[in-house]
């Protein structure tokens, strides 16, 4: 299925004005449990961040994240960078209408982005499954953190990533290059591009893949055969949100020994 036309779809529609925008990154919040758990480590880093830090939303896509980290000092200094030139510019100008000075979006290639020693984080959420020289960019990463700089990557995993079950399926979302990392897989690819410390969980346990499969998967797919669906989507989610709710609160409080996602931690020493 192409997902980007229906997330651009969604996109310009919650961005004729701030107000819209703000309660379209809420939403994303509450719906997304990538954001439950990208959100539980970003709020672990800022307790021991540097009071001036130096931050990296690395393919920022909508400016979710971004956002969520703008609220944490007018002191910290976050650059955000996409390949798209059509989302950098709408987010630039939301950002300025806010008043968020501390914050530039970017259009650049993370394959070929590096800058020495800036950054004291670098957020990464579901952007290396879209990469094919992955090292490359892991590499870059390394080289852009400061030492002692943090990494975080949210990304799908081996185990139904994608949700790819076999050998013979296909992904969900057809913009994947892969389908999904093995945890030992993106340990050692991360090591392999110098960093020393790496942790990994599973996320999208049972829980969350249910939640998943309610709250975005079924909803997209009804979109993707017809945008009329917007119409009546308010009313599906009034219905089904507790439900998800549950879900992804049990999901991002939970360890699970396998699941869909990965999120991944990576320290520079």
């Amino acid at each position: 299925m192409h997902y980007d036309p229906i997330k651009k779809t969604l996109g310009n529609f919650f961005n004729s004005t701030p107000g819209l925008r703000k309660l379209f990154y809420r939403l994303l919040d509450l719906l997304l449990l990538r954001a439950w758990h990208v959100h539980r480590e970003l709020n672990k880093w800022r307790k021991t961040a540097p009071e001036k830090a130096h931050i990296l939303d690395a393919g920022a896509g909508f400016g979710q994240y971004t956002y969520y980290m703008s609220k944490f000092s007018d002191k910290n200094c976050i650059l955000a960078i996409d390949v798209k030139e059509d989302q950098v510019c709408d987010c630039n100008a939301f950002f300025h209408k806010i008043g968020k000075d501390n914050v530039l979006f970017k259009v650049d290639d993370l394959v070929t982005f590096r800058k020495p020693n800036a950054f004291d984080l670098i957020l990464c959420v579901d952007v290396m499954e879209h990469i094919e020289e992955d090292v490359t960019v892991m590499e870059n990463y390394h080289a852009s953190l400061k030492s002692g700089g943090m990494l975080i990557i949210s990304t799908p995993s081996d185990q139904g990533g994608s949700d790819v079950h076999d050998d013979d399926a296909t992904s969900f979302i057809e913009e994947h290059v892969r389908d999904g990392y093995g945890m030992d897989e993106i340990k050692d690819k991360l090591k392999k591009a110098g960093f020393d410390k790496v942790k990994a969980h599973y996320q999208y346990g049972t829980p969350g893949t249910i939640s998943w499969r309610i709250s975005m998967k079924w909803p997209m797919k009804l979109l993707n055969i017809s945008k009329l669906f917007l119409i009546i989507l308010p009313f599906y989610y009034l219905i089904t949100f507790p439900f998800c709710y549950v879900l992804n609160f049990l999901d991002a409080r939970g360890a699970h020994p396998s699941g869909t996602g990965l999120v991944v931690l990576a320290w520079k020493q």
